[in-house]
């Protein structure tokens, strides 16, 4: 069976173009967890870490002959995140975000056949060779975001907020209200490995 690439079989969801648009994102499984705090400091990375090794556990099972039934070949899909800020920060809340009041939720989709005795399975396999700290700390779970509006979003994550207003935009000329202020973040590139300029990130926030 050929392997299923996210970036060639699900290029709607995960490669959109440069300008807004709209989509209906149905129910996927993602391992994820939850967290507080600035991502440029170095505890941050200990969240990725810890989804990057569990995801890679479940995807080289069938390696050790403990595949799952249905299991079949793929990519290991992108970093996502989930941002908000604190409740005490939207309290004085004045445009400008203070990265240590950021929470966030970090997550990984999974493929179909990925069930939760399974993740649990793999989970102390992975921390009998990996003894992280946070792999405890992450969930298995079942989110639908619906009606959405999303963006490829070219350069720094400092720049985020211009493309989020051509997205704001976008929705009030077609008669979308924006839910809340949270977003979600597809990371298509590495930020360790690529210059801020030429990082590509998916932007979506839900509307209705």
């Amino acid at each position: 069976m050929t392997k299923h690439e996210w970036r060639k079989k699900e290029k709607g969801i995960y490669l959109p173009k440069a300008r807004p648009e709209t989509i209906d994102v149905p129910n996927f499984k993602f391992l994820t967890i939850h967290g507080e705090g600035n991502p440029n400091s170095e505890h941050f990375v200990d969240y990725v870490t810890a989804l990057y090794a569990l995801s890679y556990g479940i995807k080289m099972s069938a390696k050790k002959g403990m595949e799952p039934p249905d299991y079949f070949d793929y990519t290991v899909y992108p970093l996502e995140g989930v941002w908000d800020i604190t409740d005490e920060a939207k309290k004085v809340f004045d445009g400008t975000i203070n990265k240590d009041d950021l929470v966030f939720t970090l997550m990984i989709r999974q493929p179909d056949f990925v069930e939760n005795d399974f993740v649990e399975t793999i989970r102390e396999i992975t921390l009998k060779k990996k003894p992280l700290a946070l792999l405890r700390q992450v969930l298995f779970e079942e989110i639908e975001e619906g009606k959405c509006v999303q963006m490829l979003h070219n350069g720094s994550y400092n720049n985020e907020p211009e493309s989020f207003a051509i997205m704001e935009e976008y929705a009030e000329t077609n008669g979308l209200k924006r839910l809340s202020k949270i977003h979600r973040e597809i990371y298509l590139t590495d930020a360790r490995k690529v210059a801020p300029e030429k990082l590509k990130t998916v932007l979506r926030f839900k509307v209705e």
